[in-house]
């Protein structure tokens, strides 16, 4: 008996690519389709995957497969469109972050999926980063309020700017990978945001007409905790300090140190994203004399996963969600809360005032 869970692949760009290659690699799937509203782009794929079945109609694939997982790496305006189908049509969904464009999009999702009990699982590979689960871990420990200080600039050019451009018709740099960042203040926290703040500059004329592609948010929680995400992308940013992950609290604090993750001209590299050579962590406490008790430790984290075994683990983790029937219920809910927040943020830098959660 065959029992491997057949899967379609919803948008073969960047993202896409590499998650068809997460499941080629695990053997309890199989990519039965992809799905592209570019044929050449989704024949590409196919070609480097092997030759899967194309289908340039969402509709007619879903027919065709009856796929067990639907996975969805397309623009975020059509996340909601396609995640409600496949969850109505009884597959369960991998959906690239963000969840959707609006509030009342991820919530339309998690309503489906409880109705189907189906499982969603969101695409925060930090999640499933050791060095990341760490961080988190080690900022708990830190007291409370938290200062949370964390951004990722992106020097872009040729296909990597072309993509980014293409995204910038759907969402900002601030929602699109602010949700992963948000995802981690609000666990170091475990408190409820309360208000968002930002700012956003237009720095290319070759965007859409009302996006930004540099912005910065602000969000404070009802434990005292703040905390700041910067995002730009574009040929004109900035290599410089392109990576900050810094946590401070009243015991000190902890930093993700990554000297050639985050070397210059690595920005746009999406294996640069998430890497961590070490965590530094800072005791605060002073002694009698006025001077620290205790030197700052470093956490090795060289032996760490690479951008593609992140995406197999976050493919492991639906696997075992579907085989062991897990309650998916603080992951999404999770989603829609970080969406929240940075929804709100964009809605801050384009009125100019604060806005309360």
């Amino acid at each position: 008996m065959n029992d491997r869970l057949k899967v379609l692949l919803v948008g073969c760009g960047r993202m896409g690519s590499c998650h068809a290659q997460a499941y080629q690699a695990i053997k309890d799937y199989d990519l039965a389709g992809l799905v592209d509203i570019d044929p050449a782009r989704s024949q590409a794929l196919s070609k480097a995957l092997g030759g899967v079945k194309t289908y340039a109609d969402f509709d007619a694939a879903m027919s065709a497969i009856w796929p067990d997982v639907v996975c969805i790496t397309t623009l975020p305006n059509s996340h909601e469109k396609y995640a409600v189908a496949a969850l109505q049509a009884g597959a369960h969904i991998f959906l690239e972050k963000p969840m959707a464009t609006t509030v009342q999009g991820a919530t339309n999702i998690v309503a489906a999926a409880r109705k189907a009990h189906r499982k969603v699982v969101i695409g925060y590979g930090c999640r499933h980063h050791p060095s990341w689960i760490k961080f988190v871990e080690i900022a708990r420990t830190l007291g409370r309020p938290l200062v949370m200080r964390m951004n990722l600039n992106q020097q872009t050019q040729g296909d990597h700017w072309l993509g980014a451009k293409r995204l910038l018709e759907s969402c900002s740099p601030i929602v699109d990978c602010g949700v992963h960042y948000v995802d981690i203040m609000c666990q170091m926290t475990g408190a409820k945001p309360v208000s968002v703040s930002a700012i956003g500059a237009r720095l290319a004329d070759d965007i859409a007409p009302d996006m930004y592609n540099y912005g910065q948010l602000q969000v404070r929680f009802d434990d005292g905790s703040v905390g700041w995400y910067e995002a730009g992308w574009g040929p004109m940013m900035s290599e410089t300090a392109f990576f900050v992950k810094d946590v401070i609290g009243p015991k000190g604090a902890v930093s993700i140190v990554s000297s050639t993750g985050a070397a210059r001209g690595n920005s746009a590299d999406l294996k640069s994203h998430g890497k961590a050579e070490m965590l530094l962590l800072h005791h605060a406490t002073l002694g009698p004399d006025g001077r620290f008790q205790r030197t700052d430790e470093t956490v090795d984290c060289t032996d760490e996963p690479d951008h593609d075994e992140i995406l197999r683990r976050e493919q492991r983790y639906l696997l075992k969600a579907i085989r062991e029937d897990l309650d998916l219920s603080e992951h999404m809910d999770s989603g829609v809360s970080s969406l929240q927040i940075v929804l709100a943020a964009d809605q801050s830098v384009r009125t100019g005032k604060t806005v309360d959660i």
